[in-house]
């Protein structure tokens, strides 16, 4: 028997209506964490792949194959946040639908790629389609459920991405050493085709029209600058830190980020609001965010790369080795996020500053050619588990509080651009350090050097956290 409302129109029961429209909201957030999960789960995954790639591609310099890491992560980062402000304008369903399709032809094409220079540009863009893909994939979901429930939602969301972190070296390690370093790429296809086809059917389209569109010239600066830089970095191996090719590269990356700023503070429709590094929080939150995705990151694919070349793990092994980590944090961060509430973030990531350091100092005193996994490398590694448990989330989260209501949205996605350059730039001084040559004439010592950027790393941070506010507003 149908309802039949006042107004004499019959139709389906309220709480069917209500039914429906939940049920429509958990599709989108499947449909959308599925995308997210996908495009983060890229760069952990292939850091595993890394070695079989080099292995393909042995006649390309070390110089070159960091692009194969460094283009996807650069990318994304200078595109994500003005990728953010057209979703606004142009609709964020169109968005979605772009950036997955984008994403998921280059990861074909990635797999494809028969020389090193077309795997780089197919990474560029993935690296796009992941930009336009994530802003627009938290916006659908944020407009799918109601705003008392949001916190909740958000939270879901952000941990299918952060799952990635404890999905990607064990994945990839089981892909790679199955398949071959290509399917970690092909694996993106169905997960591809599904978003889409799922995006299509139940999606809707959301857009603010007001919205200004970002000058280009500002993604073009900071992506230069960022890619002077790292090319400078990982190049210094070949021809030396002091060699003019060197320095050039490195000052012109600073030129590049100068003019960067220059260009926002002039422009009519900035591509980054700079304005919002007057904010106490948001600027130091984002310094820490900064050193730790560095040092983070180098630390990360340097002990994946020291078990494939000190220890002889094959990859499948080395990826089930760093993987304890990454879920340990992914088990801690909950239970830190709720202790941050009531004392703050300040003394967590400064906790977690000096842990990261100390896991480096234990590594530069013990980790050596003997294998011994659980004193030498389990140990540390708890310790820098615990550290990113502390320090990521109350990073971003101390950023974030920082943040008038109607600027949460940019200032986020300025958070996690800020990781990905970090990120890059970690990668860039791993393969600087771990040239052919330096790990030809000691596997191990080799190494020592990533080890100290971790111990550096966790001390700025820490640092950087001490000029925090007690506890955010």
């Amino acid at each position: 028997m149908k309802f039949r409302p006042p107004d004499g129109h019959y139709g389906p029961p309220p709480s069917a209506l209500v039914a429906e429209d939940e049920r429509r909201a958990r599709v989108i957030l499947a449909v959308a964490g599925l995308a997210a999960l996908a495009t983060y789960l890229d760069t952990t995954l292939l850091f595993v792949a890394f070695p079989d790639i080099k292995a393909t591609f042995g006649e390309s310099p070390a110089s070159t194959l960091s692009w194969v890491l460094n283009a996807y992560t650069i990318a994304f980062a200078a595109v994500l946040v003005p990728a953010g402000k057209v979703a606004d304008r142009v609709g964020h369903r169109r968005a979605f639908l772009v950036g997955s399709a984008t994403f998921t032809t280059a990861s074909m094409v990635c797999g494809l790629a028969p020389n090193v220079q077309l795997l780089i540009v197919a990474r560029i863009a993935q690296g796009i389609g992941a930009a336009i893909l994530i802003p627009s994939s938290l916006a659908l979901v944020m407009a799918a459920f109601p705003r008392e429930r949001l916190p909740q939602t958000i939270a879901i969301w952000g941990a299918i991405g952060a799952s990635s972190s404890a999905l990607g070296p064990s994945l990839g390690g089981l892909i790679v050493d199955t398949f071959g370093w290509r399917w970690a790429f092909f694996i993106n296809l169905p997960v591809g085709i599904v978003t889409v086809i799922g995006g299509i059917r139940v999606l809707r389209e959301s857009r603010n029209s007001s919205v200004r569109l970002p000058s280009p010239v500002g993604v073009v600066l900071i992506a230069s600058a960022a890619g002077a830089l790292s090319y400078g970095v990982v190049g210094s191996s070949a021809v030396g830190w002091t060699s003019t090719r060197t320095i050039v590269l490195l000052i012109s990356g600073l030129a590049f980020l100068a003019l960067f700023v220059a260009h926002q503070r002039r422009s009519g429709a900035p591509t980054l609001d700079l304005e919002l590094f007057a904010l106490r929080d948001f600027r130091w939150g984002n310094f820490a965010m900064f050193s730790f995705s560095l040092s983070f990151i180098a630390m990360n694919f340097g002990l994946i790369l020291f078990l494939v070349e000190a220890w002889g793990w094959s990859v499948l092994k080395a990826g089930f080795g760093v993987a304890p980590g990454a879920a340990t944090a992914a088990l801690l961060a909950p239970r830190f996020g709720a202790l941050a509430g009531k004392i703050g973030q300040r003394p967590l990531i400064a906790t977690g500053g000096l842990l990261f350091a100390i896991s480096g100092l234990y590594r530069l005193a013990f980790l050596g050619a003997e294998v011994n996994y659980v004193v030498d490398f389990a140990i540390p590694l708890a310790f820098s588990a615990v550290a990113v448990a502390m320090i990521f989330p109350q990073a971003t989260s101390a950023a974030a509080q920082a943040l008038p209501a109607d600027r949460i949205g940019v200032g986020g996605a300025t958070t996690q651009a800020i990781r990905q350059f970090g990120g890059s730039m970690g990668v860039a001084i791993t393969v600087a350090f771990l040239s052919k040559d330096a790990l030809r004439n000691d596997p191990v010592a080799g190494f020592d050097h990533i080890w100290i950027v971790v111990v550096a790393g966790g001390v700025i941070t820490t640092l950087f956290s001490l000029l925090l506010r007690r506890k955010a507003r």
